[in-house]
């Protein structure tokens, strides 16, 4: 056995049934305290390993109990709406896996086959999303000598694909989707479609944003995880047009909401969405499957929104406004592509 010394604490360093263990003896690196170990815990700890008795740990937490603790450790220096989604996260996709298991006996292998399962239905950048939670629990149980290893250490991430991939939707499939949804929520993707506005700015758009007189969208608000705030930048904050393709839509929308609603679009309940993706469940998907048109995710609409604007000429200033881009420069770094190059020949000043 090795004694080390880290931040002026005695560790024991061993190797026991070819693993490696590192154990805080919690004091201080004096002369005395080195003494005391040589002669008194270090051969009652070669006693333990001999009568398999080390290793046994008792009140040791499960998952679940320790992820309160942790939780709690770091509600002080996290965003509300960061805490929150972390515990749904754990509670969707940790807490049914892990969460009655010690903590202790989570195992490198029960890891790896856990993110494989997450793996067969999610994409790499949310499951490198749910890892972070675990992440998080696993080395707070670590730093408190809970645990002797944090296993998942040992997993390797999963890669990610480029954020929110750019599949623009043709101009037949944006008809298609809008005509065939449920008639409540028709409205929301022509809004999505014809504006690009992002997901939350259209839920948290409010009967008053809208002037029916000069057919403009005032954005002001977005919401996020059941949060009312500000748009995503300052150029967010916006007055956008209403195209000919959307008025009909808002109009219709109009009619057939209740005359007391402040939002535009509500629940049943008379209230707005907490969240984009309640909506892709209900609606979206159910929408691309009945249609059969490959899935893209539902912020696909302002990115189809982009694309096309800049594929059939429309002036590309006008767009990055439409966006809430904070200027033209921004827009063309991501949708460049979508630009058509005119096939004409180019420099000819320069031929003698």
């Amino acid at each position: 056995m090795k004694i080390k010394s880290r931040n002026n604490k005695l560790y024991l360093h061993f190797s026991h049934n070819g693993q490696m263990v590192r154990k805080s003896m919690k004091m201080e690196d004096t002369a005395k305290n080195r003494t005391i170990l040589q002669k008194q815990i270090i051969p009652e700890i070669q006693r333990q390993l001999v009568m398999g008795e080390f290793f046994e740990k008792e009140n040791v937490p499960t998952l679940d109990k320790f992820a309160e603790i942790s939780f709690s450790m770091h509600k002080q220096n996290r965003r509300e709406s960061t805490q929150k989604q972390y515990q749904e996260i754990y509670n969707l996709h940790i807490k049914s896996v892990f969460g009655t298991t010690r903590i202790d006996k989570i195992k490198r292998s029960e890891l790896f086959l856990w993110q494989n399962d997450l793996l067969a239905k999610l994409t790499g950048k949310t499951v490198r999303s749910i890892r972070t939670v675990l992440m998080t629990i696993l080395e707070d149980a670590y730093k408190e000598e809970i645990i002797e290893k944090n296993y998942l250490k040992l997993v390797n991430a999963p890669k990610t694909e480029e954020t929110r991939e750019k599949k623009p939707f043709s101009v037949e499939e944006i008809y298609q989707i809008i005509d065939n949804a449920p008639q409540n929520i028709k409205a929301y993707f022509a809004v999505g479609f014809f504006t690009g506005m992002r997901t939350g700015e259209i839920i948290a758009l409010k009967w008053e944003n809208i002037d029916f007189e000069n057919w403009i969208i005032k954005v002001r608000h977005s919401i996020r995880d059941g949060r009312f705030t500000p748009p995503k930048t300052k150029s967010s904050i916006r007055d956008i047009e209403i195209l000919e393709a959307l008025k009909k839509y808002l109009l219709a929308h109009r009619k057939i909401s209740d005359e007391n609603s402040v939002f535009v679009f509500e629940t049943q309940k008379g209230q707005p969405f907490s969240r984009s993706d309640k909506i892709s469940s209900h609606y979206w998907k159910k929408v691309l499957e009945q249609q059969n048109i490959p899935y893209r995710n539902l912020y696909q609409m302002r990115h189809t929104f982009a694309s096309q604007m800049l594929m059939n000429n429309e002036d590309i200033l006008w767009t990055s406004q439409m966006l809430g881009h904070k200027d033209s420069s921004m827009t063309l770094e991501k949708y460049a592509r979508y630009i058509p190059q005119k096939n004409i020949k180019r420099a000819v000043f320069l031929e003698r």
